[in-house]
């Protein structure tokens, strides 16, 4: 997970589930940044969806409960599928598109009107499906971590710790958060790569995975997670740190009410 989006999410693969290795072959330095645009377009506007539906869903199913954060966490996943996944399919085509003046794509936007014009709005929406399957679960495990981290290491203001803790704390939720789903991720990424090069070859979610398994065996679904896990852990420490201490000064003692514990007021960026 990047921040609470996942860019989520896993690394970009052509169409036969290599890594693209286009970017390095580039004259430039800056084509190992290629598809930046698009993360970067929405990047703020999601973290704030996230974090914004995963608070309000929580108060409104009335109590704080283990069940009750991954129920929280899974709602904003799914809501932000909407835009989290027309802007991962312009990352992945920018990515595996050639280098030059022969690109197909200028950017982000210039990859989705494209798309759009040949495919319409089920070309835009295009692994839809499988964003979900990834984003609900994955949001859930995602939210539950850091509260259960934060109350077990007793994140409390005041404390000379409490950074550190919060940064273990996200760094922790985001691993785990990736751990539970990335299968689904690779299947994802496939789809969107799919018929990028040719004709297409998926028919859907389960054929994908069945041709997967066949040409590249099980290994295939964790292609890329060590370097994913390597990025997961400073990213989510650096969010949910950052969300966590910047709320909790912004509302001070007026997100405490009387007789509240301390630390998870202060932990739990829902409850800020």
């Amino acid at each position: 997970m990047e921040g609470p989006w996942r860019g989520g999410f896993g690394q970009p693969r052509t169409p036969s589930g290599n890594a693209p290795d286009a970017s390095l072959c580039a004259p430039q330095v800056l084509g190992l940044y290629r598809g930046l645009g698009s993360p970067l377009l929405g990047l703020t506007f999601i973290n704030a969806l996230v974090f914004g539906v995963q608070g309000n869903t929580l108060r409104a199913l009335g109590r704080d409960s283990p069940l009750n954060q991954f129920l929280a966490g899974a709602a904003a996943g799914a809501i932000q599928c909407v835009i989290c996944c027309p802007m991962e399919l312009a990352k992945t085509r920018l990515q595996l598109q050639e280098a030059g003046p022969a690109r197909t794509y200028r950017g982000p936007l210039d990859c989705l009107a494209q798309v759009y014009r040949r495919e319409g709005l089920r070309g835009v929406h295009r692994g839809m499906v499988s964003t979900l399957l990834r984003e609900t679960p994955s949001f859930g495990v995602y939210f539950l971590t850091y509260d259960t981290l934060t109350r077990a290491l007793g994140c409390e203001p005041g404390d000379r710790l409490l950074v550190p803790k919060l940064l273990l704390a996200g760094g922790t939720s985001g691993i785990a958060s990736w751990l539970s789903t990335y299968p689904l991720d690779v299947v994802k990424s496939r789809l969107q790569a799919d018929g990028l090069r040719g004709a297409p070859r998926y028919r859907g979610i389960l054929d994908c995975v069945r041709q997967s398994y066949r040409a590249e065996g099980w290994r295939v679904f964790t292609r890329g997670l060590a370097s994913t896990l390597l990025r997961a852990f400073p990213v989510n420490a650096a969010t949910f740190a950052t969300v966590t201490v910047v709320l909790s000064y912004a509302r001070g003692e007026e997100a405490r009410p009387e007789g509240d514990a301390v630390g998870p007021a202060l932990a739990q960026p829902s409850s800020l």
